[in-house]
């Protein structure tokens, strides 16, 4: 049976490598700055007590005062599951960097964020729309897109 791991044991052990990642946990689920992204992705695959080596899901939430990337992460070898969340609060300059080179699987999960709500995920390897066509205006699930 998949196992969730308490997000107060991982946030513990996130803070002890990089002090200021951690913005809160709760029982589900850990949130981080997003300008540790890119460290912790990499501590969480590559450390050997956790192993978390592949990416179960990706996705976006407009929260209109801010976005919130989630991050369903999975270790296979330890049957154990994760909960990452990353805050974009900046609407006019939604950016995080790409996790594609630790998880391939996020390439098209990333694309689809970026087509549906405008997030750019910088070092994306063909960040481009996924699901509408090139010259739609906008991104359909923001709060604001139809207002």
């Amino acid at each position: 049976m998949t196992v969730i791991l308490p997000a107060q044991d991982i946030a513990n052990l996130i803070t002890a490598q990089f002090p200021q990642a951690v913005i809160e946990f709760d029982n589900q689920a850990v949130v981080i700055k997003s300008e540790f992204l890119l460290k912790v992705a990499d501590f969480l695959k590559n450390n050997q007590a956790l192993s978390f080596n592949y990416l179960t899901d990706l996705t976006a939430v407009d929260y209109y005062d801010y976005f919130e990337v989630v991050y369903h992460l999975s270790s296979l070898e330890q049957n154990k599951i994760l909960t990452l969340k990353v805050r974009c609060c900046d609407r006019n300059n939604l950016q995080l960097p790409s996790v594609t080179h630790f998880w391939k699987g996020a390439d098209f999960m990333e694309r689809e964020i970026f087509d549906l709500l405008g997030i750019s995920f910088l070092g994306h390897p063909n960040l481009k729309r996924i699901l509408l066509w090139e010259d739609f205006s906008g991104h359909p699930l923001r709060k604001y897109y139809l207002q």
